[in-house]
């Protein structure tokens, strides 16, 4: 007795390599436009609060995407990437979205009227970090964009330790100044989630290095 291809549940079985990667690519812009409008909110502090819900519209989207592909990786037998390694990195392109709403999120609730040359020269970094994820990202689909994607990595890593030493010195500056100890934690909080957001940058970095590492 012959075997009929009927399509249906099958379909959910085979390779869905476009659209694994396609969900990446989309995460990483969503995630690059909203980084992008916070490093704005701090250059010109007007209309905060339409900008963060701005950047609110575009973590939900960023929600979206993810669940949707989480769904797809539990209903897809055979995927172009390690499982594990596609919800890892899924997982961190959502953190540091996450982090940038917060960030966004943060300089509303706490009323920040004059922004500090750290918090800008922080969230400066912290869009060319995305801006390199994004390309990091995009060159996934194809092996022989692996040395250009590892060179992007090893860019995203600098960024990390770029902004890592931009916060240590707003911190320490912080400290030193005489203004209202309250406002001082407010904006050490700010600037860890600025900060944060480059670290989980890194954390894609590292995802994307192992899966070029392992399919060279």
């Amino acid at each position: 007795m012959g075997l009929w291809y009927t399509g249906g549940m099958f379909d959910q079985l085979l390779p869905k390599k476009r659209e694994f990667f396609d969900a990446f690519e989309e995460h990483a812009a969503k995630t690059l436009q909203a980084a992008q409008v916070l490093l704005n909110m701090l250059k010109s502090p007007v209309d905060l609060d339409l900008r963060a819900r701005d950047v609110d519209e575009l973590e939900h989207a960023g929600d979206t995407i993810t669940h949707d592909t989480m769904n797809m990786l539990h209903k897809t037998f055979v995927t172009p990437l390690d499982r594990d390694q596609i919800h890892e990195l899924m997982s961190r392109l959502d953190d540091i979205l996450d982090l940038i709403d917060g960030a966004a999120e943060l300089i509303v609730l706490y009323e920040i009227k004059d922004i500090t040359q750290e918090a800008r020269a922080l969230a400066d970094v912290l869009v060319r970090s995305v801006e390199a994820v994004q390309t990091a990202v995009g060159g996934l689909k194809d092996a022989k964009n692996n040395e250009q994607v590892l060179r992007t990595c090893i860019e995203i890593n600098r960024f990390e330790n770029e902004a890592d030493q931009i916060l240590r010195r707003a911190v320490a500056n912080l400290f030193k100044s005489k203004i209202d100890p309250l406002v001082v934690l407010k904006w050490k909080e700010i600037y860890e989630h600025l900060e944060t957001a480059t670290d989980r940058c890194e954390d894609v970095a590292d995802v994307i290095q192992g899966i070029i590492l392992e399919r060279a």
